[in-house]
Protein backbone atom coordinates (compact mmCIF):
# COMPACT_ATOMS: atom_id res chain seq x y z
CA UNK A 1 0.00 0.00 0.00
CA UNK A 2 1.26 3.47 -0.90
CA UNK A 3 0.37 4.96 2.51
CA UNK A 4 2.31 2.23 4.29
CA UNK A 5 5.39 2.95 2.15
CA UNK A 6 5.09 6.68 2.86
CA UNK A 7 4.81 6.02 6.60
CA UNK A 8 7.85 3.73 6.63
CA UNK A 9 9.96 6.19 4.63
CA UNK A 10 8.94 9.06 6.87
CA UNK A 11 9.66 7.00 9.99
CA UNK A 12 13.27 6.43 8.90
CA UNK A 13 13.85 10.15 8.33
CA UNK A 14 12.01 11.25 11.45
CA UNK A 15 13.70 8.72 13.76
CA UNK A 16 17.12 10.06 12.81
CA UNK A 17 16.04 13.68 13.43
CA UNK A 18 14.33 12.82 16.73
CA UNK A 19 17.25 10.74 18.00
CA UNK A 20 19.75 13.48 17.13
CA UNK A 21 17.55 16.03 18.91
CA UNK A 22 17.37 13.87 22.03
CA UNK A 23 21.12 13.21 22.04
CA UNK A 24 21.89 16.91 21.59
CA UNK A 25 19.84 17.82 24.66
CA UNK A 26 20.36 14.85 27.01
CA UNK A 27 23.36 13.46 28.88
CA UNK A 28 24.65 10.05 30.00
CA UNK A 29 22.49 9.79 33.15
CA UNK A 30 20.17 6.86 33.85
CA UNK A 31 17.24 9.25 33.43
CA UNK A 32 18.41 10.26 29.94
CA UNK A 33 18.92 6.60 29.00
CA UNK A 34 15.38 5.80 30.15
CA UNK A 35 14.03 8.74 28.13
CA UNK A 36 15.75 7.48 25.00
CA UNK A 37 14.70 3.88 25.66
CA UNK A 38 11.07 4.91 26.13
CA UNK A 39 10.94 7.08 23.02
CA UNK A 40 13.16 5.18 20.56
CA UNK A 41 11.62 1.73 20.93
CA UNK A 42 9.92 1.32 17.58
CA UNK A 43 6.41 2.25 16.53
CA UNK A 44 5.23 3.53 13.17
CA UNK A 45 5.42 7.22 14.19
CA UNK A 46 1.89 7.84 12.90
CA UNK A 47 1.59 11.19 14.66
CA UNK A 48 4.83 12.65 13.22
CA UNK A 49 3.72 11.33 9.83
CA UNK A 50 0.42 13.21 10.16
CA UNK A 51 2.32 16.39 11.05
CA UNK A 52 4.43 15.89 7.92
CA UNK A 53 1.41 15.36 5.66
CA UNK A 54 -0.39 18.38 7.11
CA UNK A 55 2.80 20.44 6.73
CA UNK A 56 2.78 19.71 2.98
CA UNK A 57 -0.77 21.02 2.69
CA UNK A 58 -0.09 24.01 4.94
CA UNK A 59 3.31 24.67 3.31
CA UNK A 60 5.11 24.74 6.66
CA UNK A 61 8.91 24.71 6.70
CA UNK A 62 10.60 21.34 7.17
CA UNK A 63 12.53 22.30 10.32
CA UNK A 64 9.36 23.72 11.87
CA UNK A 65 7.28 20.62 11.31
CA UNK A 66 10.06 18.24 12.40
CA UNK A 67 10.41 20.10 15.68
CA UNK A 68 6.64 20.06 16.27
CA UNK A 69 6.57 16.36 15.35
CA UNK A 70 9.38 15.72 17.84
CA UNK A 71 7.44 17.51 20.57
CA UNK A 72 4.38 15.38 19.80
CA UNK A 73 6.38 12.15 19.82
CA UNK A 74 7.92 13.16 23.17
CA UNK A 75 4.41 13.54 24.54
CA UNK A 76 3.23 10.28 23.01
CA UNK A 77 6.25 8.45 24.46
CA UNK A 78 5.62 9.93 27.91
CA UNK A 79 1.98 8.80 27.76
CA UNK A 80 2.96 5.23 26.81
CA UNK A 81 5.60 4.98 29.55
CA UNK A 82 3.06 6.07 32.16
CA UNK A 83 0.28 3.99 30.58
CA UNK A 84 2.31 0.79 31.06
CA UNK A 85 2.87 1.40 34.79
CA UNK A 86 1.32 -1.02 37.33
CA UNK A 87 -0.98 1.74 38.59
CA UNK A 88 -2.35 2.26 35.06
CA UNK A 89 -2.58 -0.57 32.47
CA UNK A 90 0.12 -2.71 34.11
CA UNK A 91 1.80 -3.92 30.90
CA UNK A 92 5.23 -5.55 30.93
CA UNK A 93 5.82 -5.16 27.19
CA UNK A 94 5.61 -2.36 24.64
CA UNK A 95 6.32 -2.87 20.92
CA UNK A 96 7.90 -6.25 21.57
CA UNK A 97 10.31 -4.96 24.23
CA UNK A 98 10.23 -4.64 28.00
CA UNK A 99 8.23 -1.62 29.16
CA UNK A 100 10.37 1.21 30.56
CA UNK A 101 9.48 0.41 34.18
CA UNK A 102 10.53 -3.21 33.60
CA UNK A 103 13.77 -2.27 31.86
CA UNK A 104 14.68 0.23 34.61
CA UNK A 105 12.29 0.61 37.55
CA UNK A 106 8.98 2.30 38.30
CA UNK A 107 10.44 5.49 39.76
CA UNK A 108 12.81 5.99 36.82
CA UNK A 109 9.97 5.31 34.35
CA UNK A 110 7.74 7.92 36.00
CA UNK A 111 10.53 10.50 35.94
CA UNK A 112 11.49 9.66 32.34
CA UNK A 113 7.87 10.21 31.30
CA UNK A 114 7.75 13.49 33.21
CA UNK A 115 10.98 14.65 31.55
CA UNK A 116 9.77 13.75 28.05
CA UNK A 117 6.57 15.69 28.72
CA UNK A 118 8.61 18.75 29.69
CA UNK A 119 11.00 18.28 26.77
CA UNK A 120 8.09 18.75 24.36
CA UNK A 121 7.45 22.25 25.68
CA UNK A 122 11.16 23.02 25.61
CA UNK A 123 11.10 22.22 21.89
CA UNK A 124 8.00 24.29 21.14
CA UNK A 125 9.17 27.34 23.09
CA UNK A 126 12.42 27.63 21.09
CA UNK A 127 12.86 30.20 18.31
CA UNK A 128 14.00 27.31 16.14
CA UNK A 129 10.38 26.15 16.04
CA UNK A 130 9.08 29.55 14.93
CA UNK A 131 10.55 33.06 15.03
CA UNK A 132 7.15 34.56 15.84
CA UNK A 133 6.54 34.24 19.62
CA UNK A 134 2.78 34.46 19.07
CA UNK A 135 2.84 31.26 16.97
CA UNK A 136 4.91 29.51 19.64
CA UNK A 137 2.51 30.56 22.40
CA UNK A 138 -0.44 29.32 20.31
CA UNK A 139 1.22 25.93 19.89
CA UNK A 140 2.13 25.65 23.57
CA UNK A 141 -1.37 26.64 24.69
CA UNK A 142 -3.01 24.25 22.22
CA UNK A 143 -0.82 21.32 23.23
CA UNK A 144 -1.38 21.96 26.94
CA UNK A 145 -5.15 21.90 26.39
CA UNK A 146 -4.84 18.73 24.29
CA UNK A 147 -3.06 16.97 27.15
CA UNK A 148 -4.62 18.13 30.40
CA UNK A 149 -7.99 17.94 32.10
CA UNK A 150 -9.71 18.69 28.77
CA UNK A 151 -7.70 16.21 26.69
CA UNK A 152 -5.51 13.13 26.94
CA UNK A 153 -5.31 13.00 30.74
CA UNK A 154 -9.08 13.44 31.01
CA UNK A 155 -9.51 10.48 28.66
CA UNK A 156 -7.09 8.35 30.68
CA UNK A 157 -9.01 9.25 33.84
CA UNK A 158 -12.28 8.13 32.26
CA UNK A 159 -10.61 4.97 30.99
CA UNK A 160 -9.78 4.00 34.59
CA UNK A 161 -13.13 5.22 35.95
CA UNK A 162 -15.09 3.17 33.41
CA UNK A 163 -13.37 -0.14 34.24
CA UNK A 164 -15.71 -3.03 35.07
CA UNK A 165 -18.75 -0.98 34.03
CA UNK A 166 -21.00 -1.10 31.01
CA UNK A 167 -21.02 2.45 29.70
CA UNK A 168 -23.16 3.74 26.85
CA UNK A 169 -21.57 4.19 23.45
CA UNK A 170 -21.60 8.02 23.63
CA UNK A 171 -19.49 7.96 26.80
CA UNK A 172 -17.01 5.53 25.24
CA UNK A 173 -16.68 7.60 22.06
CA UNK A 174 -16.11 10.72 24.14
CA UNK A 175 -13.40 8.89 26.11
CA UNK A 176 -11.74 7.78 22.85
CA UNK A 177 -11.76 11.31 21.46
CA UNK A 178 -10.12 12.62 24.62
CA UNK A 179 -7.49 9.96 25.33
CA UNK A 180 -6.51 9.32 21.69
CA UNK A 181 -8.15 11.90 19.44
CA UNK A 182 -6.86 14.99 21.24
CA UNK A 183 -3.19 14.35 20.40
CA UNK A 184 -4.06 13.40 16.82
CA UNK A 185 -6.01 16.66 16.64
CA UNK A 186 -2.96 18.66 17.67
CA UNK A 187 -0.74 16.65 15.31
CA UNK A 188 -2.72 17.42 12.18
CA UNK A 189 -3.75 20.97 13.10
CA UNK A 190 -0.39 22.32 14.32
CA UNK A 191 1.15 22.98 10.85
CA UNK A 192 -1.82 25.21 10.03
CA UNK A 193 -1.14 27.20 13.19
CA UNK A 194 2.53 27.46 12.19
CA UNK A 195 1.48 28.99 8.87
CA UNK A 196 -1.34 31.10 10.35
CA UNK A 197 -4.19 29.59 8.31
CA UNK A 198 -7.80 30.82 8.74
CA UNK A 199 -9.78 29.36 11.65
CA UNK A 200 -12.25 27.68 9.26
CA UNK A 201 -9.44 25.58 7.75
CA UNK A 202 -7.99 24.71 11.15
CA UNK A 203 -11.43 23.65 12.43
CA UNK A 204 -11.87 21.26 9.50
CA UNK A 205 -8.54 19.56 10.22
CA UNK A 206 -9.46 19.38 13.90
CA UNK A 207 -12.67 17.55 12.99
CA UNK A 208 -10.82 15.27 10.60
CA UNK A 209 -8.09 14.34 13.06
CA UNK A 210 -10.59 13.69 15.89
CA UNK A 211 -12.36 11.22 13.59
CA UNK A 212 -8.99 9.72 12.66
CA UNK A 213 -8.17 9.27 16.36
CA UNK A 214 -11.58 7.76 17.09
CA UNK A 215 -11.22 5.16 14.33
CA UNK A 216 -7.61 4.51 15.37
CA UNK A 217 -8.69 3.72 18.96
CA UNK A 218 -11.64 1.55 17.90
CA UNK A 219 -9.38 -0.56 15.68
CA UNK A 220 -6.75 -0.64 18.45
CA UNK A 221 -9.26 -2.10 20.90
CA UNK A 222 -10.48 -4.54 18.24
CA UNK A 223 -6.92 -5.74 17.61
CA UNK A 224 -6.41 -6.19 21.35
CA UNK A 225 -9.17 -8.81 21.27
CA UNK A 226 -8.31 -10.63 18.05
CA UNK A 227 -4.53 -10.06 17.73
CA UNK A 228 -1.54 -11.94 19.09
CA UNK A 229 1.70 -10.87 20.77
CA UNK A 230 3.69 -11.05 17.52
CA UNK A 231 1.32 -8.67 15.74
CA UNK A 232 0.70 -6.30 18.64
CA UNK A 233 4.11 -6.23 20.31
CA UNK A 234 2.33 -6.31 23.67
CA UNK A 235 0.15 -8.68 25.67
CA UNK A 236 -3.15 -9.27 23.81
CA UNK A 237 -6.51 -9.53 25.54
CA UNK A 238 -5.48 -7.16 28.34
CA UNK A 239 -8.51 -4.89 27.91
CA UNK A 240 -11.02 -7.66 28.52
CA UNK A 241 -9.09 -9.15 31.44
CA UNK A 242 -8.80 -5.79 33.20
CA UNK A 243 -12.44 -4.91 32.59
CA UNK A 244 -11.78 -2.02 30.19
CA UNK A 245 -14.83 -0.29 28.80
CA UNK A 246 -14.56 -0.39 25.00
CA UNK A 247 -16.88 0.00 22.05
CA UNK A 248 -16.77 -3.78 21.67
CA UNK A 249 -19.30 -3.88 24.50
CA UNK A 250 -21.78 -2.55 21.95
CA UNK A 251 -20.51 -3.92 18.62
CA UNK A 252 -20.01 -7.49 17.50
CA UNK A 253 -16.43 -8.13 16.36
CA UNK A 254 -17.70 -8.74 12.84
CA UNK A 255 -19.31 -5.27 12.78
CA UNK A 256 -16.34 -3.19 13.97
CA UNK A 257 -14.78 -2.55 10.56
CA UNK A 258 -18.18 -1.77 9.01
CA UNK A 259 -18.91 0.72 11.79
CA UNK A 260 -15.59 2.50 11.14
CA UNK A 261 -16.23 2.54 7.40
CA UNK A 262 -19.69 4.05 7.97
CA UNK A 263 -18.54 6.92 10.19
CA UNK A 264 -15.64 7.53 7.80
CA UNK A 265 -17.94 7.69 4.77
CA UNK A 266 -20.38 10.00 6.58
CA UNK A 267 -17.55 12.42 7.30
CA UNK A 268 -16.30 12.26 3.70
CA UNK A 269 -19.77 13.09 2.31
CA UNK A 270 -20.17 16.09 4.60
CA UNK A 271 -16.70 17.51 3.89
CA UNK A 272 -16.18 17.01 0.15
CA UNK A 273 -15.18 20.63 -0.49
CA UNK A 274 -12.17 20.25 1.82
CA UNK A 275 -11.28 16.66 0.95
CA UNK A 276 -11.15 17.40 -2.79
CA UNK A 277 -8.07 19.53 -2.15
CA UNK A 278 -6.10 16.48 -1.01
CA UNK A 279 -7.49 13.00 -1.64
CA UNK A 280 -4.78 11.55 0.59
CA UNK A 281 -6.97 12.36 3.59
CA UNK A 282 -9.48 9.71 2.51
CA UNK A 283 -6.67 7.22 1.91
CA UNK A 284 -5.36 7.80 5.44
CA UNK A 285 -8.74 6.94 6.96
CA UNK A 286 -8.89 3.78 4.86
CA UNK A 287 -5.36 2.85 5.94
CA UNK A 288 -6.26 3.08 9.63
CA UNK A 289 -9.37 0.93 9.12
CA UNK A 290 -7.35 -1.68 7.21
CA UNK A 291 -5.03 -2.12 10.21
CA UNK A 292 -7.69 -4.59 11.33
CA UNK A 293 -6.80 -7.10 8.62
Amino acid sequence: MIINTLINNHKTQFDKYFFDLLKANLNSSILSKAMIYGSMNGGKRIRPFLVGQAAKIAKAKKTQYLRVASAIESIHSYSLIHDDLPSMDNDDFRRGKLSTHKKFNEATAILAGDALHDFAFQILSSRLTHTNPERRIQLINYLAKSLGHLGLVAGQSLDLLYENKRNNIKKIINMYKLKTGSLFEFSFSSPFILTNHPKEIIKFYQRYSLLFGLIFQIIDDYLDEIGDYKKLGKTPGKDKKSGKSTILQHLKKTNVVKYCENIGNQFIKKNKKYLLKWKGLEDLLLYIIQRSS
